[in-house]
């Protein structure tokens, strides 16, 4: 048993509403069971309730067993004097206010649905299972399901736009800067996301802006960063970059000194390092005021035209700087555009319009219906339960509820929990 539960049984009246009574045998009526308090203190405030012949107004604390009262110490917190009602499961203790007057105690274990108890007792059941409900996944409700993963994607969508407000604070409300660092965090991909992060942290975006017209410049001051120009290599490109990150150095006091590693093991090489830092550098020296244009943008021909971009020269024929390779135009794939459209312009855009009071839900439904799902081990997962990523809003979604939902074990606020417990 867990004590969310009981909060859930209260909060929905899932029990028998009619000849309710105190442990003491008076008879209670629930005219409201008050505001559900996900902070400390009392787990509902301001309840009205008529215990006998009196009427109350005032808060509700409910605990699995009557004895947790202790075990948490409200006896020594004046706040929860307050409390009219102790709603337990086991009563195996009175509780007392300051006072000395008894708190009037509801036994739920008497007055819940047994069907419901039975759902419950099923739901989290302590087995080896991947989510609490995978035996019943397949069966959800598609109706049930395609809102609940809406509403998930947008669930996500607002706690990516609280990493984007922190950054934007940190940056003196520089849309431009904080653009930059999601789209080089992205850059990296899974490997090396949290290096290419630490590596745009490293540059004030104030010189990106006076290095951007000149592309060899740019990149230069990107492998700089990132730690790639202290190898041996005898090359006249690798020769100009180290000069030009020496100069870029002093003339903006630069340091790396923080920058994480950035790795190149396990990675195909058009995903390696060196490929995606040339290609942010190209897509900076191609759109000098980029975040304007990608607000601009409501169309994914839009978003695939300013991503139209490729590495330099010098790494059409090379992967690493010291050894020579096939030749090959290194352009951004659509594949990858779209990973960059799901984890970083969508959430600006989300953020931004949140910020300017603006509503493009619609719109930003409609571009990420139109993204393939992506695949990874979640979305595989919930795939061989139930064939239900069809779309970028899907994946997203089903990432939103496997990480905040299913492993916190929050089936009861789940829309799939629910419908389990309530079947």
């Amino acid at each position: 048993m867990r004590e969310d539960f009981l909060h859930y049984i209260w909060k929905h009246k899932k029990f028998q509403i009619n000849n309710l009574k105190t442990t003491a045998g008076e008879p209670v009526v629930v005219t409201s069971v008050g505001q559900h308090n996900y902070n400390s203190g009392s787990d509902f405030f301001n309840a009205k309730l008529k215990i006998g012949e009196q009427l109350w107004a005032g808060n509700v604390e409910i605990h699995i067993k009557a004895s947790d009262w202790f075990l948490h110490n409200h006896e020594q917190d004046p706040a929860y004097d307050n409390v009219i009602l102790h709603v337990v499961w086991e009563d195996d203790t009175e509780v007392f206010r300051n006072n000395n007057t008894p708190i009037p105690t509801l036994v739920l274990k008497d007055v819940i649905d047994e069907a419901l108890l039975n759902n419950y007792k099923r739901l989290f059941a302590k087995e080896n299972k991947w989510i609490n409900c995978e035996n019943d996944f397949g069966a959800t409700d598609a109706f049930v399901l395609t809102n609940w993963l809406e509403r998930l994607y947008f669930e996500r969508l607002e706690r990516k736009s609280e990493t984007i407000e922190s950054l934007l604070q940190a940056s003196n409300n520089d849309w431009e800067a904080v653009l930059f660092k999601m789209l080089t965090k992205n850059f990296g991909l899974k490997v090396n996301g949290d290096s290419f992060f630490s590596l745009a942290q490293s540059i004030d975006f104030s010189i990106v802006r006076k290095t951007q017209s000149n592309p060899q410049v740019l990149e230069a001051l990107l492998f700089g960063q990132a730690g790639l120009l202290n190898q041996d290599v005898q090359n006249a490109y690798y020769s100009g970059l180290e000069k030009e990150y020496e100069f870029l150095k002093v003339k903006f006091k630069l340091t790396n000194s923080n920058v994480l590693p950035i790795q190149f093991f396990r990675l195909r090489p058009p995903n390696f390092p060196t490929i995606r830092l040339s290609q942010l550098a190209s897509l900076y020296a191609a759109h000098q005021n980029l975040f304007s244009k990608l607000i601009e943008g409501n169309t994914l021909e839009d978003f695939y035209n300013l991503f139209k971009v490729s590495t330099s020269q010098f790494w059409k024929t090379h992967y690493t700087f010291q050894k020579e390779s096939k030749a090959s135009t290194k352009t951004l794939s659509k594949s990858f555009i779209d990973l960059l459209l799901i984890n970083t312009i969508l959430p600006i855009k989300f953020s931004y319009a949140k910020q300017k009071g603006q509503e493009i839900d619609s719109e930003i439904l409609e571009i990420a219906s139109l993204l393939a799902s992506e695949k990874n081990s979640i979305v595989n997962a919930f795939n061989a339960l139930k064939k239900v990523s069809k779309s970028s809003i899907d994946s997203q979604a089903l990432i939103q509820l496997k990480t905040e939902y299913c492993d916190k074990h929050k089936c009861l606020q789940c829309a799939i929990g629910n419908a389990l417990i309530n079947d």
